[in-house]
């Protein structure tokens, strides 16, 4: 029997125009920003899905090391081109990051798993790209009873959920799913938020997991 066809990873299927932070950084990034705490100010720092790399600048302005990925080709050359305080790359989740670009004492994917076929194999890059004791920062559409119930009400599941997006959303995530993961892959999660709004309807979640330090005799 065949293997089945990995799904073609299309280059361009998010459209940038521009070096301008998305509407969600200003309710994601200071969120990350108190999670990375825990992370020393020039620690390694990969982001998993930069698009235009303007998180990935926010940090590397910080004092981070920062390593950057994206499948878009329109938005690492709009990175490069802006942000030369980075290390950009086109690449994806499903690549051997790790072979490439070693350790990391932090890895940042934010709003992207929800975008992802394979979200084990996300999982599984995410955790050999982090040290030992290193920390995922994952954020996703928050998704609980009360928020559904409220999309259902009001009728707002074809427009928040939208099946004509091209290349959109085809997770929904909740924090126990989320958990579930990313423990399988071998991370234990830290810390949990949700972001934007008050937090019964909140936009995103922001999940903070650690990787598990091998005891050996």
């Amino acid at each position: 029997m065949n293997e089945r066809a990995e799904p073609e990873m299309d280059s361009s299927k998010y459209h940038y125009d521009s070096a301008e932070a998305a509407h969600t950084h200003a309710y994601l990034f200071p969120a990350v920003l108190e999670l990375l705490d825990r992370v020393p100010s020039s620690a390694r720092v990969f982001e998993l899905g930069c698009g235009n790399g303007s998180t990935a600048h926010a940090l590397a302005d910080l004092g981070y090391d920062v390593t950057a990925v994206d499948t878009s080709t329109e938005g690492i050359r709009i990175a490069r081109e802006h942000f030369p305080n980075c290390r950009f790359a086109v690449a994806s989740a499903y690549d051997d990051l790790a072979a490439q670009y070693g350790g990391f004492q932090a890895v940042i994917s934010l709003e992207v798993i929800e975008h992802v076929f394979y979200p084990r194999r996300f999982a599984a890059t995410v955790a050999a790209l982090l040290n030992p004791d290193g920390q995922a920062i994952i954020s996703t559409p928050y998704h609980g009873y009360l928020k559904n119930l409220a999309l259902s009400v009001a009728n707002r599941w074809d427009t928040h959920m939208d099946p004509l997006w091209d290349y959109g959303h085809i997770k929904l995530w909740s924090r126990e799913t989320l958990t579930a993961l990313f423990e399988e892959a071998g991370l234990t999660e830290i810390d949990f938020r949700r972001v934007g709004r008050v937090p019964v309807f909140a936009k995103s979640m922001i999940s903070s997991f650690q990787k598990k330090t091998l005891i050996t005799d």
